[in-house]
């Protein structure tokens, strides 16, 4: 995969800082990386339905 070069302000670089910390991760590199894979599979997951209650579906007889 290709490298993505994103510039930052100061508060997304803290941001980014604090979300290495709480993962123990290494880099801000992999705390961005691991954000935007989290994020990812929260939106794949809505869009699948996964996770989602079933309701019956009353049908009028034809």
């Amino acid at each position: 995969m290709p490298d993505q070069n994103i510039t930052l302000t100061d508060a997304e670089h803290d941001l980014l800082e604090r979300v290495r910390h709480q993962q123990g991760l290494d880099s801000v590199q992999q705390a961005a990386e691991w954000l935007a894979k989290s994020r990812l599979r929260k939106q794949s997951r809505q869009i699948s339905g996964r996770g989602r209650a079933l309701y019956p579906v009353d049908r009028k007889p034809a």
